[in-house]
């Protein structure tokens, strides 16, 4: 783009040729893999249900249209003219914008440490899948083996397992503990898995009154912004392996489009397993009820049915109301059992584990889940790590004679010894602020930035003439519009909200503490001041490279113009006069 050569010249891919994708649908595979994750299984449906089902569709389907697959595009765009990482392609569109390209690769190292992490839990519940009996589906003895652990009897065996058996989790974030060595095994196991793969090259790889509230809208953006992988660079590296022909318009539309029906699709099993679970818990809480009636008014066994609980306790208690005021019967209500809460890792870890155990063949229905997440997250991290891999190769940190395993083998090294911290008793609380803090806002700012490069910096019609010699049509109307006016405005006004709704709210988090008194409860808690330190630094770290790059780029240029004086700009011509 900046520094582009005339539109019948192949663009200077860094000094050497460039790999290529085997065919296009290696490229459309990658592409696929590494923006459909985890979060198109457990936060979208997560969204879906808290914003009122259906209602949340329609701010999440402007959010893809204005927001979503404009920058998809330019991502697409940008990597396949320049056929560089996001490093050098900001770089070479203008050096004051190098700091984007630093921050995509800040960003992607951020994710993949915590990202890692969850396929850490994910193999290390796949791994203890292959028994039967499976360990969460009843609580351990105690020391004396008289008994049941009682934090397991006061929980559940399913919760016991996470958050004792898995992450034996401190009740506080400042009591670190010592490392879980079963959990630094399997990160080590999974960061193997990882490098293996990325050595192999590219060719592995009726509600409307919820829409009132601005926190639907903002979930929605952010939603595509974690759901199609934008602004971490990993789409820019692989457009880069294309050849400079390619369509990237229609690349883009029908990625951003198979991304968003897997989420709808994977909601529709998530949403039935959530069913099944909550029918399955209200049955035996209304079970537990009619076994209150049948011993306290010595009814006949059977007497009481499912079916037919409402109404005997309505006729009991017409009859003798103080007698049933002092049964300890719970309120089984079936909406109260589908968990509103259920996100992230609690829905994969938690409400899914305890669904399995309710399907016959339960271990071959585990293995078969968690080796489904496993190989989910896979794929994404693949898109990390090549959002990693590629900037150092083309910035050139090591000689061209070091091999790419070798750069690999050091940066996977890196981040496991650096993920380490995830594997302490406090790493879950960590997990959790990364994947708040790291992404969200320095997303947000990058694709900003990334649109307003584009449309400003590098300028409009520049881009559309380099689009028209890729795809052989000129952008039209739609994505101009998109690029030059509501995008920007889009991201600017989610920006504004986010940190509205962040300084609104103190930032706290939820401990589990077998001694808090409503336990199993998760206790509130508020981040100790050097916890909300780190939080801010997260939260515009990566992002900072953008003006300090910029601010670098101008006192260089100002040094240079120092030392070097301005030559006359109209030399005195042989043998005449100067003008």
């Amino acid at each position: 783009m900046a520094r582009t050569p005339g539109p019948d010249q192949p663009v200077d891919g860094g000094g050497e040729e460039r790999p290529a994708w085997d065919n296009k649908l290696q490229y459309l595979l990658s592409c696929v893999g590494f923006a459909v994750g985890l979060g198109n299984l457990w936060r979208f449906p997560y969204l879906c249900q808290t914003h009122g089902g259906g209602a949340f569709l329609i701010p999440y389907i402007i959010a893809l249209a204005f927001e979503g697959i404009p920058l998809f595009h330019i991502e697409l765009a940008v990597g396949q003219r320049l056929r560089r990482g996001s490093v050098g392609a900001w770089t070479a569109i203008s050096p004051y914008l190098g700091g984007m390209g630093l921050g995509c690769f800040t960003v992607s190292f951020l994710v993949s440490l915590y990202y890692n992490t969850v396929l850490t839990w994910v193999l290390w519940y796949l791994l203890n899948s292959f028994q039967h009996p499976l360990p969460w589906s009843a609580c351990p003895l105690d020391l004396n083996r008289t008994g049941l652990v009682q934090e397991c009897r006061d929980s559940s065996p399913v919760s016991y397992f996470w958050y004792r058996r898995t992450l034996n989790v401190s009740a506080d974030i400042g009591d670190s503990g010592p490392v879980q060595w079963r959990l630094l095994v399997c990160l080590a196991v999974s960061w193997a898995v990882v490098y293996l793969c990325v050595i192999r090259g590219i060719e592995t790889t009726g509600k409307l009154r919820v829409l009132q509230n601005p926190r639907v809208w903002l979930d929605a953006a952010t939603q595509i912004f974690f759901s199609l992988s934008l602004a971490l660079g990993g789409h820019i590296a692989f457009a880069s392996y294309n050849p400079p022909r390619n369509n990237c318009r229609r690349d883009a539309v029908s990625i951003a489009l198979v991304n968003s029906m897997t989420s709808l699709y994977a909601s529709i099993a998530v949403f039935s397993v959530l069913g099944f679970k909550a029918a399955s818990d209200h049955g035996r809480c209304l079970d537990r009820n009619i076994l209150h009636l049948i011993n306290a008014f010595d009814l006949p066994e059977q007497s009481v049915s499912r079916d037919t609980y409402t109404v005997a306790l309505a006729r009991l208690n017409a009859s003798q109301p103080a007698q049933v005021a002092g049964l300890p019967l719970e309120a089984c209500r079936l909406e109260d059992f589908l968990d509103k809460s259920a996100s992230g890792t609690g829905l994969a870890f938690i409400v899914f584990t305890e669904a399995v155990l309710h399907m016959p063949g339960a271990p071959v229905w585990a293995v078969l889940f968690f080796g489904m997440l496993f190989s989910l997250g896979l794929s994404s991290m693949f898109g990390n790590m090549e959002s990693i891999i590629t900037p150092l190769l083309d910035l050139g940190v090591m000689p061209r004679r070091v091999p790419k395993e070798v750069l690999t083998g050091l940066a996977c090294l890196l981040c496991f010894f650096t993920a380490t911290c995830f594997t302490l008793r406090s790493g879950s609380y960590w997990l959790e602020i990364f994947d708040q803090y790291a992404a969200a806002l320095n997303l947000i700012l990058l694709a900003f930035f990334e649109v307003v490069g584009v449309a400003y910096v590098y300028g409009m019609k520049r881009f559309c003439d380099d689009i028209a010699w890729m795809t052989g049509r000129r952008p039209g109307f739609y994505w101009r519009a998109t690029w030059k006016v509501v995008s920007p405005l889009l991201l600017l006004t989610i920006f504004l909200a986010y940190v509205a709704l962040l300084a609104s709210s103190p930032p706290h988090y939820k401990a589990w503490n077998p001694r808090y008194e409503r336990f199993p409860l998760r206790q509130e808690k508020p981040y100790p001041g050097w916890v909300l330190a780190a939080c801010v630094l997260l939260s515009f770290l990566p992002t900072l490279w953008v003006p300090v790059v910029a601010l670098g780029q101008l006192l260089a240029r100002c040094r240079q113009k120092t030392r070097d004086p301005p030559q006359d700009r109209c030399p005195k011509p042989r043998g005449g006069r100067a003008c």
